[in-house]
């Protein structure tokens, strides 16, 4: 009689799950997810040998019998299998399916006694493997390895084998043990052709009068006729306020029609951008075609309020399970979440690695990955672009030098959208730049001065958190507007959301207001002042404060346009090293030539420049090194997108919602990632040393997350004595 081989336990109907079965369903799966004919024998190959090793006789006792969770390891008997055969890169797929991709002498270690015929039993089990699936050794181990120009090619093909295996191995268990969710899960495709006639449809109900509208019409007519190139990597430089977004996105559906391209995913540094875009994009397409993730993005709380509507309800839930692997037609997400998933080494967040494939990924605002880390991320994507057959799109008002140059190993190649961007620049020019006190350094009291004889509403942007919340605190006295608002992110996002959203109901009611803030609201928030104060910042700042002063030029109609006055204040602080660093450099350039500001391809030239002075190219090519060594857990050590240096803090006296919320989750055993996603909009990150100083006013929950009771001021944020504020959160 046959010996029955299972996968997994009993689900509710009491069922075993069948080995072969589950081999095969992932097999299948993992075929599918690869989008290139010469992938897919190797990505079939790895979800038939993933779960080799549950032919023990030990692991189906372990099945049968019960046992500590883990206590029979079987992910590196299908690994030693493929390396037997020098097919490594499904070996290393396989040997990480569970614990994450490994580093090159783990891996080694794991599969050395099979690779060297010292594994007791191991003929046997692939014996009874062979017999069970129902195959011979030859056909299984026909597959051919793939060669690549180098090692960092075959690294990223690697991470998309390894992601492919890991969602198929995933969503095959899911659909025994929990079929009604893998029901649920949205199967769509990418409306190209619908979603091209509804953009158009907004194109045609905006007014076409003007030479603003007709700069756009004519930007977007020259991207469009680029839409048919091949996939690579490609650039759109357009001045504040020139349909960058819909410009992009109507590029992006002809491009992915030309190219047979599966999704659009749009990539952005903040979420109050994200909010803005997703919102802007579901009113054009439906809720159904938009997918948001992000931290603060809670599906659950949504659903639970729409209880009425059943189908919106069930719409959220799908939406729920499509972040986990980004199976969605457009996605609204976050630098981190796409960077850090790509470095990753983890399970979890290398399962939407494989739907990165044969995309196009939209970056706005790409002038805001960190220096400090741009060689290796570059570097990454000229893989992604090769191995994976994606298509990048760069967009923003200040274009990086992100080509490679002697010096910079940067993007092999990048196509710009727009032929002669500079027409653009100069017909569209909406401010100008003044020098606050010739940039002699000033101190609060003469900027408030200053700001004290506006006749109009302004916006003061500083570059520390200290120096925003000790301004805000002096102008609060002063009665000359009708609102006075502070911005930072000593504010937890939902606070910050509620703000930006009071400020633009002021501005479109023209009420004299004051806004206090710093760089946060830079990118993508589409403020419009007559007047900007802005203190000295790297170049890019300084061009992206500039587009919140004037941003629809509506003064230009009058022969006026928007003034953007640069200061220095008296003994300047700044977040850290190189951010002094690029601003010292910026203050030299301006104080040589202001003129420069005007130029579209300033922050081009600046950007080489500040790059080969002020940063340290050599400590980033270790992240390259260890990616051309295949070690995958150095290298998800070693990235980081964001300083980690810090800890959220959940606010609980921030609103009677905060409070409930803290309260229903006492009572839970386990904290779900929904749970954690319900707690982002109150939580504010903050330094380790700020935790320490205020340690009578922090508690840790007994599920491990710490919580703030201490004061929160409802126009600033967590809320200290005035000698502790210095470098007391994150932002």
């Amino acid at each position: 009689m046959k010996t029955e081989y299972f996968a997994h336990s009993e689900n509710d109907k009491m069922e075993k799950h069948p080995l072969a079965k589950h081999l095969r369903e992932t097999s299948r799966l993992a075929e599918i997810f690869a989008g290139q004919e010469e992938y897919k024998p190797l990505f079939k190959l790895s979800g038939l040998l993933h779960d080799l090793g549950k032919y023990q006789p030990e692991f189906q006792n372990y099945l049968e019998n019960g046992g500590r969770r883990g206590s029979v390891p079987h992910a590196k008997w299908g690994a030693g299998y493929a390396r037997k055969f020098k097919i490594n890169d499904v070996s290393i797929a396989i040997d990480g399916h569970h614990k994450g991709l490994p580093n090159k002498d783990a891996w080694q270690s794991d599969t050395n006694q099979i690779i060297h015929n010292d594994e007791p039993g191991f003929d046997d089990i692939v014996n009874e493997f062979l017999a069970d699936v129902g195959l011979d050794e030859s056909s299984i181990l026909s597959s051919n390895p793939i060669s690549f120009e180098n090692g960092l090619q075959k690294e990223i093909f690697i991470r998309y084998l390894f992601s492919a295996l890991t969602d198929s191995d995933w969503l095959s268990t899911e659909e025994h043990f929990d079929p009604g969710k893998s029901a649920l899960r949205p199967d769509r495709t990418l409306p190209i052709d619908v979603m091209l006639d509804k953009l158009e449809e907004e194109f045609t109900s905006k007014s076409k009068d003007g030479e603003i509208n007709q700069l756009r019409n004519q930007a977007r007519s020259q991207a469009l006729d680029k839409a048919l190139l091949a996939t690579g990597c490609y650039s759109l430089a357009l001045p504040t306020g020139m349909g960058k977004t819909l410009t992009s996105l109507a590029w992006a559906l002809r491009h992915a029609k030309q190219n047979h391209l599966k999704r659009i995913i749009i990539v952005l540094p903040y979420i109050s951008i994200i909010d803005q875009t997703a919102k802007e994009l579901k009113k054009i397409f439906g809720e159904k075609l938009i997918l948001e993730h992000h931290s603060t993005y809670n599906e659950g709380k949504k659903a639970a309020t729409t209880d009425k509507n059943e189908d919106y309800s069930t719409e959220q839930k799908r939406k729920q399970l499509a972040c986990e692997n980004w199976d969605f037609p457009v996605i609204v997400t976050t630098t981190v979440q796409f960077f850090e998933s790509l470095f990753s080494n983890k399970p979890s967040k290398c399962r939407k690695v494989h739907n990165i494939a044969e995309s196009v990924v939209i970056f706005d605002e790409v002038q805001t990955i960190p220096k400090e880390i741009v060689i290796p991320t570059l570097g990454m994507l000229n893989d992604v672009q090769a191995v994976m057959r994606t298509s990048f799109l760069f967009c923003t008002a200040t274009q990086p030098a992100y080509e490679k140059r002697p010096g910079f190993d940067g993007i092999t190649s990048i196509t710009p959208l727009i032929e002669d961007p500079g027409i653009l620049y100069d017909k569209t020019k909406r401010v100008t730049y003044k020098l606050f006190d010739d940039l002699t350094s000033v101190s609060f009291s003469r900027l408030s001065e200053a700001l004290i004889e506006c006749d109009e509403s302004a916006l003061v942007i500083f570059n520390t958190k200290k120096d925003a919340l000790e301004f805000f605190r002096l102008m609060k006295a002063a009665d000359c507007w009708g609102a006075k608002y502070h911005l930072s992110t000593a504010m937890c996002p939902e606070h910050r959301k509620k703000t930006i959203g009071d400020i633009k109901v002021d501005l479109e009611a023209k009420k004299k207001i004051l806004v206090i803030s710093t760089q946060l609201i830079e990118a993508g928030v589409d403020f419009d002042f007559p007047q900007v104060f802005r203190a000295l910042a790297p170049l890019e700042a300084i061009i992206q404060a500039a587009g919140r002063c004037n941003r629809e030029g509506k003064m230009n109609e009058s022969g006026k346009l928007g003034n953007v006055f640069l200061f220095v204040l008296h003994d300047a602080k700044y977040p850290n090293k190189t951010y002094a660093a690029c601003a010292r450099y910026a203050e030299e350039l301006i104080k040589s030539d202001i003129e420069q500001l005007y130029s579209h391809n300033v922050f081009e030239k600046y950007y080489a420049s500040v790059f080969s002075l002020y940063i340290d190219q050599a400590k980033q090519q270790g992240i390259n090194d260890s990616r051309k060594g295949f070690n995958f857990e150095t290298v998800n050590d070693c990235y980081h997108f964001l300083d980690d240096a810090s800890e959220g803090l959940f606010i609980y006296h921030f609103n009677e919602e905060s409070r409930q919320l803290l309260h229903s989750l006492e009572y839970k055993k386990y904290l779900s990632r929904d749970d954690y996603r319900a707690m982002q909009p109150f939580t504010v990150q903050a330094y380790e040393n700020f935790i320490f100083q205020n340690r009578e006013d922090v508690r840790t929950s007994p599920h491990g997350f710490k919580i703030w009771y201490g004061n929160y001021d409802q126009a600033t944020g967590i809320s200290v004595a005035p000698m502790e504020v210095d470098n007391y959160v994150v932002g």
